[in-house]
């Protein structure tokens, strides 16, 4: 019973120490969710993450990042010599733009990709469709590796280059909202954006990889050797690698909260025809996606333009040796690999919010500093400028693998990231380096794109204005989750002292908070 005052009105409920130190959107969730059971939590309703399983869950969506950006440091640093290889008739401006396109052209099946996988992963579960698009990856950048140049087989050549980017496209579109989905519900609340750092920590692993690769065939072959047989090294090592990451995933267990599906409602969701499903999301969720898309832009914006840009953007605009701008780049991505699990770590202390709307203001005023300085002669000045922009962009990847599958409910999570995730990196982020290669060549202007990334920056500073902070808050359609049995009692503990201040705050006559969709 709820103690009284001589008015006859509840008396204040003293907070523990325990509830005090929740952060509000913790505090606030908890709270709906006790008033839906009318009744603190038990042992059954607070989820314990096996720290094994963790483990491996992590490590298996980490590597298949690591494939597919391993192929894209790779392709992004052998754009030049591509060209050559696959369009020899053309200019060298040409032959970049050429090459440049080619790699746009996945982007543009990866949305596709998601509308398949995104379903199925929601149905059949994110494990099988994971070990399904590793599948896909590994032998697209394979085949990539046996292609013959245009001057064996003439037009067929770039043809089936296209063929084989697609294939890879695809797949991608099914990879990454898999695997934050997969990473996001294994992860417990406290720690998630600690965890899910690892994935994009996996992602610039791969690129530092592939570049490293090409970086080191560059310096050990010549120009001919690399245009002859060299180029296709890289491509062929992602056979092995796929091997290995099949291996892995075919290895875990489905993710806890797949398995639970809380609610009878969202079972039906989990039932409903792809069509269905896309109609749902696009109807009823409309703003979850739209911020989904407003922050993968502001990521993927920076992500391509540091990696998939400026290597080329050193060689074929500042005139720079290919060994230095490679150099530079690869530094910009192991500074990233330093930084990004330590900012991850972080936003699970201080929220979601503040790292992407302080990153995002820096954006806009650092992004012309910094190409002013990686336009500067020397080494040192260009290298502050790449490691400007590379600390940026690991503020923008630390957070995004738990704050994005955290916008949707398990019933539409695969879906809704597969959707709201490759539709802005193909429209945004793939075509990055396109785009801004065209308008520093239209202009002339080789601050084009410092300006574009202000943009990126601009609508990203938009988007979290608009953004819910869920640091530690649990994942809307899944039970609260703990990394062992003693956080579990002590989260049982503390939502009985909070059950107890949230029943004194409202009072008997008040409805029950209902629990998100």
């Amino acid at each position: 019973m709820v103690p009284t005052g001589e008015s006859g009105r509840s008396a204040p409920a003293k907070v523990s120490k325990a509830v005090a130190e929740l952060p509000r959107q913790v505090r606030e969730e908890l709270s709906r969710r006790l008033r839906r059971n009318k009744g603190a939590f038990r042992s059954g309703d607070v989820q314990v993450v096996e720290k094994p399983l963790l483990r491996r869950a992590v490590g298996a969506s980490a590597l298949g990042n690591c494939m597919e950006w391993f192929d894209f440091g790779v392709y992004s640093y052998l754009a030049a010599t591509l060209g050559k290889v696959f369009f020899p008739g053309a200019s060298p401006g040409a032959q970049v733009i050429s090459s440049f396109a080619t790699f746009a052209a996945a982007f543009v099946v990866r949305p596709l990709g998601g509308l398949v996988f995104g379903p199925l992963g929601d149905r059949l579960g994110r494990q099988k469709v994971l070990a399904t698009t590793m599948i896909m990856m590994a032998a697209g950048t394979f085949a990539i590796g046996l292609i013959p140049s245009y001057a064996t087989i003439g037009i067929a050549a770039p043809i089936l280059l296209l063929v084989a980017r697609m294939v890879q496209g695809f797949s991608t579109g099914g990879e990454y909202g898999g695997a934050t989905t997969f990473v996001a519900e294994y992860s417990p609340d406290r720690r998630r954006g600690f965890l899910s750092s690892w994935l994009d920590f996996g992602t610039f692993v791969g690129y530092a990889l592939g570049s490293a690769l090409v970086t080191l065939l560059n310096l050990a072959l010549t120009d001919d050797q690399m245009l002859a047989w060299g180029w296709r090294l890289p491509f062929l090592i992602a056979g092995p690698l796929g091997v290995i990451g099949l291996y892995m995933r075919l290895k875990l267990e489905e993710s806890p909260a797949f398995q639970q599906q809380l609610d009878d409602h969202e079972k039906n969701l989990a039932q409903e025809s792809a069509g269905g499903e896309f109609k749902t999301i696009v109807t009823r969720y409309w703003r979850p996606l739209l911020i989904c898309m407003g922050l993968v832009l502001l990521y993927n914006v920076t992500n391509y333009m540091v990696t998939g840009f400026l290597p080329t953007y050193q060689t074929e605009t500042l005139h720079r040796s290919s060994g230095s701008a490679d150099v530079l780049v690869l530094l910009g991505m192991v500074w990233i690999v330093l930084l990004i699990t330590f900012i991850g770590r972080y936003s699970d202390r201080i929220g979601r919010r503040p790292v992407y709307g302080w990153s995002a203001a820096a954006m806009i005023v650092l992004a012309v500093p910094a190409f002013q300085l990686i336009k500067a002669d020397g080494f040192w000045l260009p290298l502050c400028g790449v490691l400007v922009l590379s600390t940026l962009l690991a503020c923008f990847a630390a957070p995004s693998a738990a704050t994005l599958p955290a916008l949707f409910p398990t019933a539409v999570r695969y879906a809704a990231m597969g959707i709201g995730f490759n539709i802005a990196v193909a429209a945004f982020g793939g075509t990055t380096p396109l785009v801004t290669e065209a308008l520093v060549n239209l202009t002339g202007d080789d601050l084009m794109p410092a300006y574009y990334l202000m943009l990126a920056g601009v609508i990203g500073l938009v988007t979290v204005r608009f953004l819910p902070e869920t640091a530690q808050v649990p994942l809307n359609g899944s039970q609260p989750m703990v990394g062992s049995r003693e956080e579990q009692q002590e989260l049982i503990t503390t939502s009985k002292e909070l059950y107890r201040v949230s029943a004194g705050r409202s009072g008997d006559g008040d409805t029950p908070a209902s629990a998100p969709a």
